[in-house]
């Protein structure tokens, strides 16, 4: 059970008592840290600024292998298999880059799949000769399995699942689509840009190959970080396209030697306050105990998806059996920024998902554009009642 009074008295933004709190239902987005990860970032910058940074990065350098170790046990993964990155993006292209690919080879893409990783997909088949083919969805609008396993042969080399998507609350399955990409020898490529922090996520009962994460979402970490996981079996055999001295060693005039694990992924510069903060955000969560975090997640989400379809002219979008943090909707008549930007007149943070971030997904339902709605475990029924209560305001039938 959480401790509401705590996770809000861990919260700077809710520091000022003399003004109402903000609604902050963008935790898909950039969620608010707790302060004990802000005050890490700030600590290590002012300690850069006394020392400069190579001392104070050498002075935390068991803080920074703790790292890993934090995430592992968040993920139920062995350390060697982490590597740790600037974004989801940057570790979902390091591993997808390091995947040989030839001409005839088959891609294959969820339906909900994100830009980034569809326009990585094509950049590659356009390069190699490889082809990307569309996941089909089901009529619940996850990836459809039978449709998934009349599809896979010998020539997919990689089937990119997504796991959470950006514009709504579905949640894929991906355990049984690996396994079935896992039966003519496919890797298989999860993005969780949108699942950890929110939802479990055990890497060794999904059996993914590699999984890319960040964590400025739902693991409330800052900006500028991320982490990919890679079986600790797999990624001793990957060459990534790009290495340095921290990734590889230059062993001989003509000759270099990979890092045996997971390491491989990393360059050697990065932002050690950053990453030190991200050590924070996911000690913070396993403090709280994960599963209590994602049961008020769940909670939160639910109630706005009770609460939001008895607003006259309001539409939510979600689809799927499992549901996310995500809820997306629409309000009639009036365009999805709008409702954004109103909202933030009352100091209601929410999004606007666009068609051109999951083309396929939205396309297929005749969306352009849906509001976002995210609220992490931290905001109170109270707030997103408020929230309900805004967006009713600007629905056709109050106005009318």
């Amino acid at each position: 059970m959480l401790d509401q009074t705590r996770l809000r008295a861990d919260i700077p933004a809710y520091d000022d008592a003399a003004r109402p709190s903000p609604v902050f239902l963008d935790s898909a987005g950039s969620s608010l840290p707790p302060r004990i990860v802000v005050d890490t970032v700030v600590d290590h910058l002012r300690r850069e600024a006394e020392i400069g940074g190579y001392r104070a990065a050498a002075e935390r350098l068991d803080d920074l292998h703790a790292v890993k170790s934090a995430i592992g046990s968040l993920v139920n993964a062995d350390p060697s298999g982490i590597a740790l990155s600037d974004s989801a993006t940057r570790s979902w292209a390091d591993f997808f880059y390091s995947i040989p690919l030839s001409a005839g080879d088959r891609i294959l893409v969820s339906g909900a799949d994100y830009a980034s990783n569809a326009i990585a997909a094509l950049q590659r088949a356009r390069a190699t000769g490889a082809v990307v083919e569309a996941i089909p969805s089901d009529g619940t609008g996850q990836i459809d399995l039978d449709a998934l396993a009349g599809l896979v042969d010998e020539r997919v080399k990689l089937v990119s699942l997504l796991h959470a998507p950006t514009n709504g609350g579905l949640v894929n399955p991906v355990a049984e689509a690996t396994r079935i990409a896992h039966r003519v020898g496919a890797m298989v490529l999860l993005d969780a840009c949108q699942s950890v922090g929110q939802i479990p996520i055990d890497v060794a009962a999904l059996d993914v190959d590699a999984l890319s994460a960040t964590g400025r979402k739902w693991l409330r970490g800052p900006r500028g970080t991320g982490f990919l996981y890679v079986r600790p079996e797999l990624a001793a055999t990957m060459e990534p396209a790009r290495l340095d001295l921290h990734s590889a060693q230059w062993t001989g005039p003509q000759e270099y030697r990979l890092t045996p694990d997971a390491t491989r992924f990393e360059f050697w510069e990065h932002d050690v306050a950053a990453r030190l903060g991200l050590g924070a955000a996911v000690r913070y969560l396993l403090e709280l105990g994960p599963a209590n975090v994602y049961a008020g997640v769940a909670a939160n989400a639910g109630h706005l998806r009770k609460t939001l379809p008895q607003v006259p002219g309001v539409t939510v979008r979600d689809i799927g059996t499992l549901h996310s943090g995500i809820v997306s909707f629409t309000v009639d008549d009036v365009p999805p920024t709008e409702v954004r930007d109103r909202l933030r007149d009352q100091d209601i943070t929410v999004t606007v998902s666009h068609r051109g971030s999951t083309l396929l997904d939205m396309t297929s339902r005749g969306l352009d554009a849906v509001v976002r709605a995210s609220p992490h475990c931290f905001v109170t029924t109270d707030e997103l009642d408020r929230f309900v209560d805004a967006v009713a305001a600007l629905s056709p039938g109050h106005r009318s």
